[in-house]
């Protein structure tokens, strides 16, 4: 281990509060350029389930700052989620720089909650903020973070709303509140009678914010109050992201934002990880040695550049670098890729939520839309669809019928959104009689697909709300099933009319080999990963497991129906492979 020197320090923020922080120093006298963390979870963890430990970058010449937010740790005050960390992040950048140590430049780094007081506190634009590397990022915490096209993400949230709440129970030592939420983080099983809403952070919990996210299920003033307001913010940053992560959608929000407009370089980095560990193993994938994480050492030489005016070289590299699932390395783009989507049509031959065979995936054929092309018959050359959802009188005959029923829920697995997060094998998923499976002929030649895909589905529903779950899989030669990306949504309707309904999934890049297949799976749930919809109308804080009804759905098939699939096909964007 290199040496370093390890001190406690605390500041006074403009109101009055303690706010504890451990420093690590390298040798030598200094100054030194500062690397601030804001972190929620107890500072002697600094991320290092992500993260090298902080003694690694001061042995870089980094003057590190690990420092314990408001009211957790051994910080003073009363934690409330976001809501002091706009001035609490400019007290502390400008009292970091000020350190005997500090050569008055400071750089920010960390992920999920730690990225988000990068945000807050930039929002506040201290002057001794020079850079910033925000990782796995809720940028817009309802669309990001909280909710996923309007369906609450039910594990992940209630989880993490538990672990804080368990933290706030020990703060103040209450053993039995503590145990009681570490139980039911480590259970997660959600039979309470409003699964949305557990019984145990109502009563060992009631100041969570997990309340508030309930009682908001759509984007108010509520949820725009909690938006980082970067507007005048004109920052470098380094982003990071993963394929699996939940909050890759505001890691992608927040850097097509800045890139858009910022003077300032904007990197991006997404790697084959869920939001943590980071390495080379996920779910039932391996993804090899370039999988393992080269954040640390890419901080590095992006703060180099930004706090000690050192040329590592990564101002004359592409700025987006993506990991190529599949072919298994990082790949250099100029930009994030857009365009170039390609459409496909579930096919439907008879019973596919019965026989996976009796459901195809057909490749649209046209003179935009010629791609590798797959073995074995496509069917007819068929056309872009229209515009607009197909009436009802419209609507060809070709309907596969799928029904949900509230106490056999399909199961989530894997994914971005459950826990825990990754690519799995759901061949057994897939052999349900509520999932609907529609699978490609096998690709001539490898196929990239590179950005989001989305799922457009027709469909009418016997009850006023309903949900749709997507998955996108690719099916080895000896049947295997891998999911790689997957999306959901909660659609409120009139019930018994075809409505047209939009399910974006997870941003990904992935190679699809020769020989192997695509496999889109419909389904109306994906429990516990998404709260489940009772079929009501009513929203998750007040939908009871006795309410839940039974959801038959009519999903329409075939190019004039509007129901595709459409694929992002990587063509000659990439500068690199």
């Amino acid at each position: 281990m290199p040496s370093y020197r390890k001190q406690t320090q605390s500041l006074t923020t403009r109101d009055g509060v303690r706010l504890d922080a451990d420093l690590y120093l390298p040798p030598g006298d200094g100054p030194f350029p500062v690397l601030l963390m804001r972190q929620p979870y107890g500072r002697a963890i600094a991320s290092t389930v992500v993260y090298a430990h902080p003694s690694w970058y001061a042995a870089q010449g980094y003057l590190v700052v690990i420092q314990d937010v408001r009211g957790r740790g051994t910080s003073a005050g009363r934690f409330e989620l976001f809501a002091h960390e706009v001035e609490d992040g400019y007290d502390t950048v400008e009292w970091a720089a000020q350190l005997p140590q500090s050569n008055g430049r400071v750089g920010m780094y960390g992920f999920s909650y730690q990225g988000m007081t990068q945000l807050y506190a930039a929002q506040a634009q201290p002057p001794a903020l020079q850079a910033l590397a925000p990782a796995m990022v809720g940028y817009h915490p309802y669309a990001d973070w909280a909710y996923e096209n309007g369906a609450l993400l039910l594990q992940a949230g209630a989880g993490w709303a538990m672990q804080l709440a368990a933290e706030t129970a020990r703060l103040a030592g209450d053993r039995v509140a503590y145990q009681a939420l570490y139980r039911a983080a480590r259970q997660g099983s959600y039979t309470d009678a409003v699964p949305a809403a557990p019984e145990v952070l109502s009563r060992y919990g009631p100041e969570s914010f997990w309340h508030d996210w309930l009682a908001h299920p759509h984007p108010d003033a509520y949820w725009q109050g909690l938006i980082p307001d970067l507007r005048a913010v004109d920052l470098p940053m380094l982003h990071v992201g993963g394929w699996f992560d939940p909050y890759l959608r505001g890691d992608l929000r927040l850097y097509q934002e800045m890139a858009h407009r910022s003077q300032q370089p904007q990197l991006l980095w997404v790697g084959p990880w869920g939001h943590l560990p980071w390495g080379r193993r996920l779910g039932d994938r391996d993804f090899g040695p370039e999988a393992h994480s080269p954040i640390d050492r890419l901080q590095i030489r992006w703060f180099d550049h930004w706090l000690k005016g050192k040329d590592r070289g990564l101002m004359a590299e592409p700025p987006v670098r993506l990991f190529e699932m599949g072919r298994n390395y990082w790949r250099s783009f100029d930009r994030w890729p857009e365009g170039n989507s390609y459409l496909w049509y579930p096919r439907s031959r008879g019973i596919p939520t019965m026989r996976p065979q009796e459901g195809q995936l057909v490749e649209a054929l046209s003179e935009e839309n010629v791609t590798l092309g797959v073995q074995g018959d496509q069917g007819p050359e068929f056309l872009h669809p229209p515009a607009q959802a197909a009436s009802p009188s419209q609507v060809p005959p070709e309907i596969d019928v799928l029904v949900h029923d509230p106490w056999r829920p399909v199961p989530s697995l894997g994914g971005h959104a459950a826990i825990p997060a990754g690519p799995y094998v759901r061949s057994q998923l897939d052999d349900r009689s509520d999932v609907l499976t529609y699978t490609s002929a096998p690709f001539l030649q490898r196929c990239t697909l590179a950005g989001v895909v989305t799922v457009t589905v027709t469909c009418q529903a016997d009850a006023p709300s309903f949900d749709l779950s997507a998955v996108l899989s690719e099916v080895q030669p000896n049947g295997t099933v891998y999911a790689f990306t997957q999306g959901y949504g909660r659609f409120d309707v009139p019930p018994d009319e075809f409505h047209r309904c939009e399910v974006p999934l997870q941003p990904t890049c992935i190679a699809i080999a020769a020989g192997h297949t695509l496999r889109l799976s419909l389904s109306a749930s994906c429990f516990p990963a998404y709260a489940l919809n009772p079929g009501t109308g009513a929203p998750a804080a007040t939908s009871t497991v006795f309410d839940a009804r039974i959801i038959t759905l009519r999903v329409a098939l075939g190019p004039e129906s509007g129901t595709h699939l459409a694929l992002p096909l990587l063509l000659n964007r990439c500068l690199d492979g």
